[in-house]
């Protein structure tokens, strides 16, 4: 008979695609104790947050212009436009975690790498 150690929790690749859902999952694995010492969950954790961020100032800079005279009808197609481009983005990135892929956001990634302490 072998002594194997029970193994706790969700495997990785839950753990980092459950982690795009919402920041809430994100924050979460961050903190608590078996996957916040995971470099592979904390990047994906991380990567999560940062494109709520993103979106979110996006999101305000679209209002912005929103209220601009003469500039607020091309609110009217890039609201969809880039909602659309941003829910894709969101699939994809969550699909290839589940997978136990890494896609690469410019300037998104680097910083998640740089947070999770994981090699970019």
């Amino acid at each position: 008979m072998t002594d194997a150690a029970p193994q706790t929790g969700m495997n990785e690749n839950s753990t980092c695609g459950l982690a795009y859902l919402t920041p809430i999952p994100a924050i979460i694995f961050l903190v608590s104790a078996p996957y916040n010492q995971n470099a592979n969950v904390r990047f994906h954790a991380w990567q999560s947050i940062f494109l709520c961020v993103a979106w979110f100032i996006l999101w305000i800079c679209l209002i912005i212009i929103g209220v601009i005279p003469f500039l607020n009808f091309l609110d009217l197609i890039l609201f969809p436009v880039l909602g659309i481009g941003m829910f894709i983005l969101w699939l994809i990135l969550m699909i290839n975690a589940f997978n136990g892929k890494r896609v690469k956001i410019p300037m998104l990634s680097d910083l998640a790498a740089k947070q999770a302490g994981a090699v970019a």
